[in-house]
């Protein structure tokens, strides 16, 4: 069964870091493209990371780049997330998601088509 697993978050003040993980189990990863999503309170899910199957392509959303790095070891079926500098407005619920059917490239994707983690929730307050 393919599961996803999210780890990492907490609780962390304005300017500080933390590394998120997802981690793989009962599918390798090495052909999904996977992406990092967010959900605030209140707010609607958005797309903040993407890598590909390869690690060769990535993207971020605008609100991140410069801050955040995806990264991926397919060895230990696992993807990152650093977050570095991080704002209150970064507070939210984060989702890894796998797909085989989208690329980075594309801008309008189903939710439907990813397999989901659990999310792990990430608190930037002084």
């Amino acid at each position: 069964q393919l599961q996803l697993v999210e780890s990492g978050g907490g609780l962390v003040q304005p300017g500080g870091s933390l590394t998120l993980s997802c981690a793989a189990s009962g599918f390798t990863l090495d052909d999904y493209t996977i992406r990092w999503f967010r959900q605030a309170p209140g707010k609607e899910r958005e797309g903040v990371s993407c890598i590909s199957s390869s690690g060769g392509s990535t993207n971020y959303a605008d609100s991140v780049k410069g801050r955040f790095t995806i990264s991926r070891d397919n060895a230990k079926n696992t993807v990152y997330l650093q977050m570095n500098s991080l704002k209150p407005e970064d507070t939210a619920v984060y989702y890894c998601a796998a797909t085989t059917i989208y690329r980075c490239s594309d801008r309008v994707t189903l939710y439907s088509n990813y397999s989901w983690g659990q999310g792990t929730r990430v608190t930037v307050s002084s």
